[in-house]
């Protein structure tokens, strides 16, 4: 294995507990510069985001697959086929993302994975990104995510965490860059019990375990703490549910509502 790109790999857990969901949450178009600077504006140093690949490799912002919820004029520039991952970035750079939310935001583009790390780096934050690949390249995506990841936080003091709910993706990020941190999201308990879902992260060599914030209880506390897991929630948005899991000693709560939580709480 070569050595860490990263200069005093930390000993501890580098992140702080409070994430801003998506930049900042409902504040501002999601998964924009625009969100990113909104969330800080609220004290946040640490902010999750989804990160997928155009068809020509640039990886950039968006959580779903297709445009259409977050990008109005979509169909217009790019035709019938919304799916962001068919199409090369020159395109999806002239897109707008910004005035579905709002007319404040409107021509506010679609970032790349390069921006927002500049952005996060020249300010000293903290970033989830979570691997969201279009339908049919995880491993790929995966791959390239953190080629790119390592590539930009080279000499930073605190890697990014690269988090997804496909293992495939996650198995990705491990061949191409091992010494990356990551964490296993977990949605739901239907398909494979918890014991199955901590065995994936232990094989994937994962530091942290990401879940819908409802499957923390006492028990799945304390197995994945036996585990050596960090414990993450999303997306957390309501007073006693925060509660409840600052009592049950997790280690971190991703939250749209950065206008109502204190990042130093």
């Amino acid at each position: 294995m070569s050595p860490s790109p990263f200069p005093q790999a930390p000993a501890t857990w580098p992140y702080p507990r409070w994430i801003a969901h998506r930049g900042a949450g409902t504040l501002a178009p999601e998964n924009t510069l625009a969100a990113f600077r909104q969330g800080a504006s609220h004290g946040y140093r640490m902010f999750e985001c989804d990160v997928k690949l155009s068809s020509d490799g640039v990886p950039f912002l968006l959580h779903d697959d297709s445009l259409t919820r977050t990008v109005p004029d979509a169909a217009q520039a790019l035709g019938a086929d919304a799916v962001a991952g068919h199409h090369p970035w020159q395109a999806l750079s002239q897109l707008d993302a910004g005035s579905w939310h709002s007319p404040a935001y409107a021509g506010e583009p679609l970032p790349t994975l390069d921006a927002i790390a500049h952005f996060c780096i020249s300010n000293g934050y903290g970033l989830n990104i979570e691997i969201k690949p279009t339908t049919g390249t995880a491993r790929h995506t995966g791959e390239v995510v953190a080629q790119h990841a390592a590539r930009l936080w080279k000499g930073a003091a605190v890697p990014p965490l690269l988090t997804s709910f496909d293992i495939p993706a996650l198995e990705g990020a491990l061949a191409a860059k091992p010494e990356l941190p990551r964490g296993l999201l977990i949605h739901d308990l239907e398909d494979q019990p918890w014991i199955q879902w901590l065995g994936h992260a232990t094989r994937l060599g994962c530091q942290a375990i990401v879940c819908n914030h409802v499957l923390w209880n006492e028990e799945t506390v304390a197995a994945a703490k036996a585990g050596g897991f960090r414990l993450l929630s999303y997306t957390v948005n309501d007073d006693a549910e925060v509660q409840r899991l600052l009592d049950l000693g997790t280690d971190g709560v991703i939250t749209d509502r950065v206008e109502v939580f204190s990042p130093e709480s």
